[in-house]
């Protein structure tokens, strides 16, 4: 079991809010992380597996009931999302006997959870999101061989490339086929494979709800609800635009990432890093990889979006903290980092904020005055320098 950066801010959480929400993809680690978390816990546990009959049945008959009588324990639901009415329910519990660590929920989220839980349960929840392995918590290994991989535990962890292979194949037609329906999703899983290939190929590209409506043969709106169903399940991430009023045309719709380098790569059948570097997708990749390593860092108080203006000028990632921009990060597939007139441009448009340019295997230095170059290795390090790490 490879230690999780989470546990002791999930710790942390437990200790201090009635509900924690643990959320995060299938088979990212949630139930392992909080089977080890219930020696910790402050209180005595209970754990309750909503996908196993026995343990919904505790729940069907008369929820209230048995809560009431286990309200010494930490109550642990997994899989919350088979359960979207207890909300109420545990709300009113929480006001008549409040106090930290009354439960820990564990979902891979879905529109409702999100909607239901926030409504019914605000001022008495903390959300702790789970991301797949970082690099970081791997470290000292090859990084080319996490990129390659993708953070999955049993992804990366596997035996060989024909078990790895099996597993994100059957991952994956289990999201389609089986998870996604279950969270209310209409749409075929043909279709939704045909999208997900079609992400895949356009990693790090602008969305555009058009041309992929076009290419499948579908509206709009049903290509917008199934991609707000992927990225409430984890699998994608839209990186939303930076805009501000300085008398510039921008860019004003998001990028698009699948999460998972791993599941990047083989939904592109990309088995090898030479193959990769040689791949149209490789920078887009890259970015993709770089950029979900930085977002797990990231305190509450810090949002990430791109910016881009119509002329070209453009930044992969600036961190918004308060009113203005923290840093910028440039994301290069080089260790011989440059940057170029539209990143001047883009950060004299934001106020000269410091600029991080993050490479592969760099050795650490600055470039010129407010740029520092960094590796892959010592980025945790180098967001720390701007109080942008929130494990440190």
């Amino acid at each position: 079991m490879i230690p999780r950066e989470v546990e002791s801010e999930l710790l942390f959480r437990v200790n201090h809010f009635p509900v924690t929400t643990i959320l995060g993809p299938r088979q990212v680690g949630k139930t392992t992380l909080v089977k080890i978390l219930q020696a910790v816990l402050p209180k005595e546990s209970l754990y309750l597996d909503l996908e196993i009959p026995s343990d919904l049945a505790k729940l069907s008959f008369d929820p209230e009931l048995f809560l009431k009588n286990h309200d010494r324990h930490t109550v642990i639901l997994d899989e919350i999302h088979r359960l979207p009415d207890i909300f109420v329910l545990l709300r009113g519990l929480i006001d008549q006997k409040r106090e930290a660590g009354r439960f820990i929920l564990l979902g891979s989220a879905s529109p409702d959870l999100l909607k239901n839980s926030a409504e019914s349960l605000a001022g008495r929840i903390s959300y702790a999101e789970m991301h797949p392995l970082h690099y970081r918590e791997i470290a000292p290994d090859n990084y080319r061989n996490h990129w390659l991989w993708g953070g999955f535990p049993l992804s990366y962890l596997a035996k060989n490339d024909k078990s790895r292979n099996l597993w994100l194949t059957d991952f994956l037609r289990s999201y389609l086929e089986r998870d996604l329906p279950q969270l209310g999703l209409s749409v075929s899983p043909l279709l939704m494979r045909r999208l997900l290939m079609m992400i895949a190929g356009m990693q790090g590209g602008i969305l555009n709800y058009s041309m992929l409506a076009n290419s499948l043969g579908v509206s709009q709106p049903t290509v917008k609800n199934a991609v707000d169903f992927l990225e409430q399940a984890f699998l994608i991430r839209r990186l939303q635009p930076y805009f501000i009023n300085i008398g510039k045309r921008f860019v004003k719709s998001p990028k698009i990432y699948i999460r998972d380098s791993g599941l990047l790569h083989h939904l592109l059948n990309v088995k090898e890093v030479d193959s990769l570097l040689g791949h149209l997708v490789a920078g887009g990749s890259w970015e993709g990889y770089i950029i979900q390593e930085i977002i797990s860092l990231l305190p509450a108080d810090a949002l990430p979006f791109f910016y881009r203006s119509q002329d070209g000028s453009e930044l992969d990632v600036v961190i918004q903290q308060g009113l203005g921009i923290s840093l910028a990060i440039e994301i290069k597939l080089s260790d011989s980092p440059t940057i170029s007139k539209g990143n001047t441009i883009s950060l004299q448009d934001l106020g000269n904020p410091p600029l991080l340019i993050v490479t592969p295997s760099a050795n650490d230095y600055g470039l010129k005055l407010n740029v520092w170059v960094c590796s892959m290795a010592t980025l945790s390090k180098n967001m720390n320098r701007f109080g942008l790490n929130a494990f440190n």
